[in-house]
């Protein structure tokens, strides 16, 4: 698909490889990273990490502190230590929160720090956030589709020749169905995506604020760009504005 799509003049997926050795966890990062368009490989062990980044490195490492075989820390030290990975962007994952702890993983190199447990959400703005800056090539800044723009730099959203003012929930949630138009996302897919796994809250959440983004984007008889598909959930039309 890579190929692909560099043979079309389109910037390949970014690559995210992720070295936990939770299996559900590890499942889960990987589930979500393919939900917004990445390509993302998973190792259990630190010297199993060692040895792929040695193959060629990806675009974006989710590292965790403890790991069998070799740590995270002395997998981060030795990235930094090559002049092929030395800036290659790190996230680590760790259960540890004291601020000790914390200075020590960044002072050996990583960008960033999320403690367990966290945020989905959260944790995938980190990892669009470091690829902005270190690939700024392979993370578009906007969305389009049709009149409609999403710019995720200045969180606007503009229709036409008129600003949508969203609440961040519907920011996030036009995002989130505009990274994969024509996908039928359900609405647990959305809450997970959108929301985190950790929200308490109910499926019915999701089609109240549905309702509200739909509210916010059409006029009139302005084409709706949300597709409401019975029994399975939402997706965003891959028709729109064509």
């Amino acid at each position: 698909m890579n190929e692909a799509r560099r043979q079309n003049g389109q910037a390949a997926a970014p690559r995210v490889l992720i070295v936990e050795d939770e299996e559900a966890l590890s499942l889960l990062l990987s589930y979500n990273l393919e939900a917004e368009g990445y390509v993302a490989e998973r190792v259990a062990r630190g010297d199993e990490a060692e040895l792929r980044l040695l193959e060629g490195p990806p675009d974006l490492v989710i590292l965790d502190w403890m790991l069998p075989g070799l740590s995270g820390l002395e997998v981060c030290r030795r990235l930094r230590a090559r002049d092929a990975t030395k800036t290659l962007p790190v996230i680590m994952l760790t259960a540890r929160g004291e601020e000790g702890e914390r200075v020590r993983g960044l002072s050996i190199g990583a960008d960033d720090y999320v403690v367990k447990p966290f945020s989905l959400p959260e944790l995938m703005a980190r990892v669009r956030a470091l690829l902005r800056r270190s690939r700024p090539e392979r993370v578009a800044e906007t969305l389009a589709a049709g009149d409609l723009l999403l710019d995720r730099a200045t969180h606007r959203v503009r229709r036409a020749q008129r600003d949508i003012h969203l609440g961040p929930t519907e920011f996030r949630l036009l995002e989130f169905l505009m990274e994969k138009p024509g996908r039928v996302l359900s609405r647990a897919q959305l809450l997970d995506g959108v929301w985190g796994t950790a929200a308490e809250i109910d499926e019915r959440t999701v089609d109240v604020h549905v309702g509200r983004l739909r509210k916010a984007l059409s006029r009139g008889r302005e084409a709706d760009p949300i597709r409401t598909v019975r029994g399975a959930g939402y997706s965003f039309d891959e028709r729109f504005g064509k």
